[in-house]
């Protein structure tokens, strides 16, 4: 089986490539499963439900979220009403939302969930290890194989998670950073890994942003309004291909242009 996992799509330009790009790449990867990182799709901060609506109609199997999943005004009584977007695992068990996703293809039922790190970010949020372990003890019995998101800012606390999941999860997959890293591998005990996907949106930008402001920021510190950028607009992420038993066998990075 095999599935895809995109990175952080960012603002109109990855959305757009997202809803193009999908319906196709499902045939010609021969993908199970579509599961994309939405959090920055709605102007480069957070998500909407239309937009959501969108990338499900498109294709896209399941949705996660990350830091800025509460950034769009109006989401918080939106997203329970959506049986196919979680949030991160590991934010107060207050926060409305689901923290983890089911999905099934053929007999096989894949354990979907998102924790977000404690290092150099901004929500306080539970142990992301310990997080995990709660969720594959709970749902222990019911899932297949399991696809661990791990949005973080150090490669360090990425690569802990990964080792630390090794062998009960399918894929640790990281995001957030928006750079894609040159580690995709297979870990000792046959789970997928890779620090981070990459962004899905404009590359000829900083982060998904126009430059000049970015630049200027960086200058001068002076505030100013990033806006999302346009130009080489990709879809990156990663492809997982593994057996019934959820052990992942090969992993790729892809990136495609429209």
């Amino acid at each position: 089986m095999k599935l895809l996992f995109i990175g952080d799509i960012v603002g109109k330009p990855g959305r757009e490539i997202v809803c193009s790009l999908v319906p196709k790449l499902r045939v010609e990867r021969g993908l199970d499963f579509i599961i994309a990182n939405a959090e920055n799709a709605a102007a480069g901060s957070g998500i909407t439900a239309s937009i959501c609506h969108s990338l499900l109609a498109a294709g896209v199997d399941a949705i996660t979220l990350g830091d800025h999943v509460w950034d769009q005004k109006g989401w918080e009584n939106d997203i329970a009403g959506f049986e196919r977007v979680c949030r991160p695992a590991n934010l107060p068990a207050a926060n409305p939302g689901r923290d983890h996703l089911m999905l099934e293809k053929n007999g096989f039922q894949l354990l979907v969930f998102t924790v977000l790190g404690r290092n150099f970010m901004g929500p306080k949020v539970d142990c992301p290890f310990a997080c995990a372990d709660a969720l594959l003890k709970k749902h222990a019995g019911k899932f297949s194989g399991v696809l661990a998101e791990v949005h973080m800012e150090a490669t360090s606390e990425k690569q802990a998670m990964g080792w630390y999941l090794d062998g009960r999860a399918t894929a640790v997959l990281g995001t957030h950073t928006h750079v894609a890293t040159a580690d995709a591998s297979l870990l000792r005990k046959q789970t997928a890994f890779m620090c981070d996907v990459g962004m899905t949106g404009p590359h000829e930008s900083v982060l998904g942003r126009e430059i000049a402001p970015v630049l200027g920021r960086f200058l001068d510190g002076m505030p100013r309004r990033f806006e999302v950028a346009t130009g080489d607009n990709r879809l990156s992420g990663a492809v997982v291909e593994f057996n019934a038993a959820g052990r992942a066998e090969k992993i790729e990075w892809l990136s495609v242009r429209a």
